[in-house]
């Protein structure tokens, strides 16, 4: 398996990959750009000659980016719908330059429009930029989220729509965030409830669209539809769940990502992953 992190790239994007190997990472999460700003500075070529050159070195990947959070391509208001689009097209092509294969996105929220309406609307969004193609070969991976308010993907029906209504399905994919399915709902507690649990997610939507993971206990329990985050085995999914995860042949050399709080001495960062490996079932 594949654990890594969600690393900081305070005084350059390049720095992520030692923070990364001090963490004993094998692969890592960055934002390409200030997650609260629309646009980021262009990147130069230096930046990115900088960056290539640290991967290669330390050898972390595959690589992911998140998008910044102020993005929501299911706006039903214009202005923030462009606004979003045109955020996001930078997203991608900040990928594309960087030869950064994903792209994680969470779907989005129809702020009072619907469901329905919501998922057209991101829609839109995605086609536009995919056939004109921004972004290169960059891969977009719907997260799951927790369903508050009036988050999209919160629901495998959701992303599947997203999927399907793509006209470049082959660069829309999912990245399954495990805090966020419990609190939406989607059991996943013990072996048999992850067990249930994928199997109704490639029912709908396939297992072979799941591209990563984002491995993070969850504080509240089963179907609360709250997003807070916890150390692996600190919260309600506990450390069984995460065990069937991890010993599970399908999902083996997918990047599985933590998003925990880490100090500025990587404590945290360090004990995360290597917990996750304890859980690891010597083989037969």
């Amino acid at each position: 398996m594949k654990f890594g992190a969600h690393m900081s790239t305070s005084g350059g994007l390049h720095r992520a990959f030692a923070l990364g190997e001090r963490a004993g990472c094998d692969t890592i999460q960055i934002f390409s750009k200030n997650q609260q700003q629309w646009r980021g500075k262009p990147l130069g070529d230096a930046e990115i000659a900088q960056f290539k050159a640290e991967q290669e070195r330390s050898g972390l990947g595959p690589l992911i980016v998140h998008d910044s959070y102020l993005i929501n391509l299911a706006s039903p208001k214009d202005d923030l719908w462009e606004k979003s689009i045109a955020a996001f097209g930078d997203e991608l092509e900040r990928c594309a330059a960087l030869g950064i294969p994903y792209l994680v996105t969470h779907p989005g929220a129809h702020t009072g429009a619907g469901e329905a309406a919501g998922l057209q609307r991101e829609i839109a969004a995605l086609n536009r930029l995919l056939d004109a193609g921004v972004g290169g070969d960059t891969i977009i991976l719907l997260e799951t989220t927790a369903g508050q308010g009036t988050c999209l993907g919160h629901r495998f029906e959701h992303l599947a729509e997203l999927i399907a209504g793509a006209h470049h399905p082959e660069r829309v994919a999912v990245c399954a965030d495990t805090c966020h399915l419990l609190a939406a709902g989607y059991d996943i507690r013990t072996p048999a409830a992850c067990a249930a649990t994928f199997a109704e997610f490639d029912r709908v939507i396939g297992l072979d669209r799941l591209k990563a993971f984002h491995l993070n206990d969850s504080q509240k329990d089963l179907g609360s539809r709250v997003d807070r985050h916890a150390h692996i085995g600190e919260g309600c999914v506990g450390l069984e769940g995460f065990r069937a995860i991890v010993n599970d042949p399908r999902f083996e050399g997918l990047p599985m990502l933590l998003e925990t709080p880490k100090g500025d001495d990587l404590a945290e960062g360090i004990a995360n992953p290597a917990k996750l490996r304890g859980l690891i079932a010597p083989p037969a």
